[in-house]
């Protein structure tokens, strides 16, 4: 089954021509514009945090909060909108339509995982419920690769779109699904509530290293008008992900400054997790695994096969940060 594709998709082409219409040069050299964010989370902060970098040499930034990364992409498209960064997907579907975005750096490695009642095979999973968020999210097109290349028969479980990762986890606990795919946090707050009970079945992370499920894009007109505003912000961002690589107390910290409600308790365990599995690089993407990642998206029938890395990237910032 080919996924849900970008609802917009059929007006991106008419947007390609929009110049920058969201940034504006101030009198004193200095610039205006505007980043989406879609629903802010630890992956988040250290965005937040480069944007603070951006500001105190002097730029006015306005982050606008959207509930779907697709009104993020419109808006790029558009020129509302500077810089977002979400799911990989909807941007390639829009440049796959010359929308004027590009991808420049990562935002989070592959931190999904299958979790389970029991560390079963995929077989045993044969009609039995299985949480997702949507058909068209990449947890399921993970998950859907994983039934097609590891169930026999053409075996499969009963896909049951339930909603976000933390919902999904409370119904794995409350017994209502026998597996589900979970990111990090949600792993450890699984983990901290049902205990034993629960078991990894498959590590994505592991078993698709290369794939970029969710990175930080930019409008082309953007990156080439104000080369030196979008440079600063990618090597802030840069060495924000090093700082939380040589102390994951650091992620502590940005979460307590930009998002005090979570818990604390949780945000220390998911911080030393992230860490150890190599999540937070935002110079590590690269032609090889932006290929990987088209590639598969194409695989799960998002964009059509024959895009490159160099039609979806511009990988100059992240070499010049680094």
């Amino acid at each position: 089954m080919r996924l849900m594709r970008f609802a917009a998709l059929a007006a991106i082409s008419a947007l390609a021509a929009c110049g920058v219409r969201g940034s504006e040069t101030n009198p004193d050299g200095t610039l205006t514009f505007s980043v989406a964010i879609t629903e802010p989370d630890i992956t988040t902060v250290p965005i937040l945090a480069a944007l603070d970098v951006v500001r105190q040499a002097g730029h006015k930034v306005e982050v606008v909060e959207l509930a779907e990364p697709e009104l993020a992409i419109g808006g790029l498209a558009e020129g509302r909108y500077a810089i977002s960064a979400e799911a990989t997907s909807p941007a390639l579907s829009a440049i796959e339509q010359d929308a004027p975005i590009r991808i420049i750096a990562d935002a989070i490695g592959n931190q999904w995982a299958i979790y389970g009642k029991s560390r079963v095979a995929c077989d045993d999973l044969n009609g039995r419920p299985f949480g997702i968020f949507s058909q068209g999210a990449v947890a399921t097109a993970m998950t859907e690769e994983w039934v097609r290349t590891h169930c026999t028969g053409g075996r499969k479980p009963e896909y049951l779109t339930i909603g976000g990762s933390d919902v999904r986890a409370q119904a794995l606990v409350a017994g209502q699904i026998d597996a589900t795919a979970l990111e990090l946090a949600d792993v450890v707050a699984l983990e901290r509530s049902g205990g034993s009970a629960f078991a990894q079945v498959v590590d994505f992370g592991k078993s698709l290293p290369d794939l970029r499920p969710q990175t930080v894009y930019a409008n082309a007109g953007f990156l080439a008008e104000h080369r030196d505003v979008a440079q600063l912000f990618v090597s802030a961002l840069v060495r924000e992900h090093a700082k939380i690589n040589a102390d994951p107390r650091h992620l502590v910290r940005l979460v307590a400054e930009y998002l005090p409600d979570e818990e604390s308790e949780d945000v220390a365990a998911v911080a030393v997790r992230s860490v150890e599995a190599g999540l937070f690089d935002a110079a590590g993407l690269t032609e090889h695994n932006i290929q990987a990642t088209i590639d598969f998206f194409a695989r799960a029938g998002v964009i059509e096969p024959g895009m490159t890395a160099k039609d979806a990237t511009d990988l100059s910032f992240i070499r010049a940060a680094a």
